[in-house]
Protein backbone atom coordinates (compact mmCIF):
# COMPACT_ATOMS: atom_id res chain seq x y z
CA UNK A 1 0.00 0.00 0.00
CA UNK A 2 1.43 3.35 -0.92
CA UNK A 3 0.57 6.75 0.42
CA UNK A 4 0.62 10.10 -1.27
CA UNK A 5 3.33 12.64 -0.58
CA UNK A 6 3.03 16.18 0.72
CA UNK A 7 4.51 17.71 -2.41
CA UNK A 8 2.54 20.23 -4.44
CA UNK A 9 3.29 18.48 -7.65
CA UNK A 10 0.60 15.80 -7.89
CA UNK A 11 1.68 14.64 -11.29
CA UNK A 12 4.78 12.96 -9.84
CA UNK A 13 2.75 10.66 -7.64
CA UNK A 14 -0.85 9.63 -8.29
CA UNK A 15 -1.30 7.40 -5.21
CA UNK A 16 -4.16 8.08 -2.83
CA UNK A 17 -4.55 6.89 0.72
CA UNK A 18 -7.90 5.10 0.94
CA UNK A 19 -9.02 2.26 3.17
CA UNK A 20 -10.30 -0.70 1.22
CA UNK A 21 -13.75 -1.37 2.73
CA UNK A 22 -14.64 -4.44 0.64
CA UNK A 23 -12.90 -7.05 2.87
CA UNK A 24 -14.44 -5.48 5.98
CA UNK A 25 -17.92 -5.59 4.47
CA UNK A 26 -17.39 -9.19 3.36
CA UNK A 27 -16.39 -10.29 6.85
CA UNK A 28 -19.35 -8.48 8.41
CA UNK A 29 -21.80 -10.10 5.97
CA UNK A 30 -20.38 -13.57 6.67
CA UNK A 31 -20.70 -13.02 10.43
CA UNK A 32 -24.26 -11.76 9.98
CA UNK A 33 -25.23 -14.87 8.00
CA UNK A 34 -23.62 -17.14 10.61
CA UNK A 35 -25.52 -15.43 13.44
CA UNK A 36 -28.80 -15.56 11.50
CA UNK A 37 -28.39 -19.30 10.97
CA UNK A 38 -27.18 -20.23 14.49
CA UNK A 39 -29.44 -17.98 16.61
CA UNK A 40 -32.59 -20.14 16.22
CA UNK A 41 -30.59 -23.29 17.01
CA UNK A 42 -29.42 -21.90 20.35
CA UNK A 43 -32.93 -21.19 21.63
CA UNK A 44 -34.37 -24.54 20.50
CA UNK A 45 -34.61 -27.17 23.22
CA UNK A 46 -35.54 -30.82 23.21
CA UNK A 47 -38.90 -31.65 24.77
CA UNK A 48 -38.78 -34.65 27.11
CA UNK A 49 -41.60 -36.05 29.22
CA UNK A 50 -40.01 -36.56 32.61
CA UNK A 51 -41.85 -38.92 34.97
CA UNK A 52 -43.45 -37.31 37.98
CA UNK A 53 -42.98 -38.66 41.47
CA UNK A 54 -44.35 -37.49 44.74
CA UNK A 55 -42.11 -37.68 47.73
CA UNK A 56 -42.74 -36.76 51.30
CA UNK A 57 -39.86 -35.26 53.24
CA UNK A 58 -38.51 -37.53 55.92
CA UNK A 59 -39.08 -35.83 59.20
CA UNK A 60 -36.73 -37.75 61.40
CA UNK A 61 -35.17 -36.10 64.39
CA UNK A 62 -31.45 -36.76 64.66
CA UNK A 63 -30.49 -38.81 67.69
CA UNK A 64 -28.08 -37.00 69.98
CA UNK A 65 -26.01 -38.75 72.61
CA UNK A 66 -24.65 -36.50 75.32
CA UNK A 67 -21.47 -37.78 76.96
CA UNK A 68 -20.56 -35.62 79.95
CA UNK A 69 -17.28 -35.86 81.85
CA UNK A 70 -16.80 -34.16 85.20
CA UNK A 71 -13.54 -32.95 86.74
CA UNK A 72 -12.93 -36.31 88.45
CA UNK A 73 -13.20 -38.26 85.19
CA UNK A 74 -16.67 -39.68 85.95
CA UNK A 75 -18.64 -40.18 82.70
CA UNK A 76 -22.36 -39.73 82.09
CA UNK A 77 -24.39 -41.10 79.15
CA UNK A 78 -27.39 -38.77 78.68
CA UNK A 79 -27.15 -37.73 82.36
CA UNK A 80 -26.85 -41.36 83.59
CA UNK A 81 -23.54 -42.54 85.08
CA UNK A 82 -21.60 -44.99 82.94
CA UNK A 83 -18.29 -46.79 83.39
CA UNK A 84 -15.47 -46.25 80.92
CA UNK A 85 -15.40 -49.99 80.15
CA UNK A 86 -19.05 -50.10 79.05
CA UNK A 87 -18.79 -46.84 77.07
CA UNK A 88 -17.13 -48.55 74.08
CA UNK A 89 -19.84 -51.24 73.95
CA UNK A 90 -22.66 -48.67 74.06
CA UNK A 91 -20.98 -46.56 71.37
CA UNK A 92 -20.59 -49.63 69.12
CA UNK A 93 -24.26 -50.48 69.64
CA UNK A 94 -25.33 -46.92 68.72
CA UNK A 95 -23.00 -46.83 65.69
CA UNK A 96 -24.92 -49.73 64.13
CA UNK A 97 -28.15 -47.68 63.95
CA UNK A 98 -29.22 -45.91 60.77
CA UNK A 99 -29.04 -42.90 60.82
CA UNK A 100 -26.05 -42.78 63.04
CA UNK A 101 -26.41 -40.60 66.15
CA UNK A 102 -24.30 -37.57 66.90
CA UNK A 103 -22.11 -37.81 69.98
CA UNK A 104 -21.72 -34.53 71.85
CA UNK A 105 -18.99 -34.41 74.47
CA UNK A 106 -19.32 -32.04 77.42
CA UNK A 107 -16.24 -31.92 79.59
CA UNK A 108 -15.42 -29.97 82.70
CA UNK A 109 -12.74 -27.33 82.41
CA UNK A 110 -10.45 -29.38 84.69
CA UNK A 111 -10.98 -32.73 82.96
CA UNK A 112 -7.76 -34.52 82.09
CA UNK A 113 -6.97 -34.65 78.38
CA UNK A 114 -6.28 -38.38 78.68
CA UNK A 115 -9.93 -39.05 79.55
CA UNK A 116 -11.14 -36.96 76.59
CA UNK A 117 -8.74 -38.73 74.25
CA UNK A 118 -9.99 -42.13 75.47
CA UNK A 119 -13.63 -41.14 74.87
CA UNK A 120 -12.87 -39.83 71.36
CA UNK A 121 -10.82 -42.94 70.57
CA UNK A 122 -13.63 -45.21 71.76
CA UNK A 123 -16.11 -43.34 69.56
CA UNK A 124 -13.83 -43.57 66.53
CA UNK A 125 -13.15 -47.27 67.08
CA UNK A 126 -16.89 -47.90 67.42
CA UNK A 127 -17.49 -46.29 64.02
CA UNK A 128 -19.18 -43.05 65.11
CA UNK A 129 -18.79 -40.49 62.34
CA UNK A 130 -20.22 -37.37 64.00
CA UNK A 131 -18.53 -36.18 67.17
CA UNK A 132 -18.97 -32.69 68.57
CA UNK A 133 -17.95 -30.69 71.62
CA UNK A 134 -20.26 -28.55 73.72
CA UNK A 135 -18.68 -25.35 74.98
CA UNK A 136 -19.88 -22.19 76.63
CA UNK A 137 -19.19 -18.77 75.13
CA UNK A 138 -16.53 -16.79 76.93
CA UNK A 139 -17.94 -14.20 79.28
CA UNK A 140 -16.57 -10.69 78.93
Amino acid sequence: MSFGSFERDRSASNTLSEINMVPLIDVMLVLLVIFIITAPLLSHSIQINVPKATTQPVEQEPVVIDVAIDANGQMFWNEEPILEDSLAARLAQEASHDPQPEVRIRADLNTRYEVLANVMGSAKNAGIKRIGFITRPKEN
